[in-house]
């Protein structure tokens, strides 16, 4: 059942940017407008890809004149995306998924100290791989040409010392993935340029976050409201966060490029890499404003930024509009049109097993989780072509280029 988007539902201040031919679950819609009502909430957005979550709406941004909600963030925090242009143009199926398998189930990081690994992209992020002892030297080179991340410094690690480096170079479960993908025709070939990308070429395009220590830090602020210097604790430890998940990507990103023999300088063209749950200070109807943005990815200035997919649906690459309208956001994906055991239900009797690790696209799944391959079918997900018109029709981006899955990993 589609939900009502009329003005009706939601207070003045939010809106839905979603198309008549969007599906929107009811019960996102309510959560959306109940957030929307919270104390010091001054615009809130539900992106074409709204869903339900436990309680707080996923697909979405929210801007709080003077106080900072940890539970709109939530346990994934640092949630976000990374792309890796190259100039490969071509890898046998076979030989690419042999190749994406090993590197899964090697151990990029087994000569490094885990402790020394943790404090350096606790501070540093992806750029700390470059300064611990023992990382693999091509791993290290990818490191240092990172981008510094424009974040506040980290904030006290003390409660986060408990093992979660090992989960680098992670996929996790949910929605999260790792992928080579193939990019389609250029709908901006000068704006495909400048970030790297070719028609025909293969990008790694890695989905995931913080593992376990966000879900640490959701519970350890979950219930806070936290106003003035009182946030200040709260954001530091955010930023360690988004600097690990930025590394765990980093490190995704580098299994898949060795997969392709494309960790070499010469062969990576662009990139970039985008943080979906976090909190920012921004500009809100001419004053300043904490920016919680739910599974929503950012879009400032003429930035790129990327609407991921399914695994049987093309990401798109797209320029930011720096559309204050849109809370400076667009949608992160698609967005489930299913529940999870809903999806293990219908979609366990529409297909064999060996159907599911194939998709439409002509891609391949490498996936050894029976119940995950149904959770995340491409049927459980809305269609990718709504989303992003009506981001365009909106005015929050405009399309780059299609990035078509030829390999997803789940694991």
């Amino acid at each position: 059942m589609k939900a009502p988007a009329d003005s009706a539902v939601l207070p003045a201040h939010a809106r839905l940017v979603a198309r008549d031919d969007v599906w929107l679950e009811g019960n996102a819609v309510q959560q959306l407008a109940r957030v929307a009502a919270l104390p010091g909430c001054v615009r809130a957005v539900g992106m074409p890809d709204l869903h339900a979550g436990r309680g707080i709406p996923i697909g979405a941004a929210f801007a709080f004149a003077d106080r900072v909600v940890p539970a709109l963030i939530g346990g994934d925090a640092g949630c976000g995306v990374r792309l890796v242009a190259t100039s490969i143009g071509r890898m046998a199926p076979d030989v690419l998924e042999r190749r994406a398998r090993q590197a899964m189930d090697d151990e990029p990081l087994a000569e490094c100290d885990p402790r020394a690994v943790f404090e350096r992209v606790w501070e540093r992020g992806a750029r700390g791989f470059a300064e611990v002892d023992g990382a693999p030297e091509a791993l290290a080179r990818l490191a240092a040409a990172e981008p510094e991340d424009g974040l506040r410094p980290s904030g006290d690690a003390s409660p986060y010392r408990a093992g979660y480096e090992g989960a680098l170079g992670s996929v996790g479960g949910g929605n999260h993935f790792l992928e080579v993908a193939r990019v389609g025709a250029l709908r901006d070939p000068a704006a495909a340029k400048a970030l790297g990308l070719s028609a025909g070429e293969l990008v790694v395009v890695a989905h995931s976050g913080s593992r376990g220590l966000g879900g640490a830090l959701g519970q350890r602020w979950g219930g806070a409201v936290l106003e003035g210097d009182a946030a200040e604790p709260y954001l530091g430890e955010l930023a360690g966060a988004c600097r690990f998940a930025r590394a765990n990507r980093l490190l995704l990103a580098y299994r898949m490029l060795r997969a392709l023999g494309a960790s070499r300088a010469s062969t990576i063209t662009g990139g970039l890499d985008l943080t979906h749950n976090d909190v920012a200070r921004e500009a809100v109807g001419g004053e300043l404003a904490w920016v919680h943005r739910k599974g929503a990815a950012p879009a400032r200035g003429s930035d790129f930024t990327v609407v991921l997919g399914s695994r049987g649906a093309p990401s798109w690459v797209m320029r930011s509009c720096d559309a204050e309208a849109g809370l400076r956001s667009v949608a992160h994906g698609a967005g489930r049109k299913m529940g999870r055991s809903e999806a293990r239900e219908k979609i366990a009797a529409r297909y064999r097993r060996r159907e599911l690790a194939r998709t439409e696209l002509g891609g391949r799944v490498v996936c050894d989780d029976p119940a995950l391959l149904l959770e995340e079918h491409p049927d459980a997900y809305k269609p990718i072509e709504p989303v992003i018109e009506s981001l365009v029709e909106a005015g929050l981006a405009t399309p780059v280029a299609p990035l078509v899955p030829v390999l997803t990993v789940k694991r």
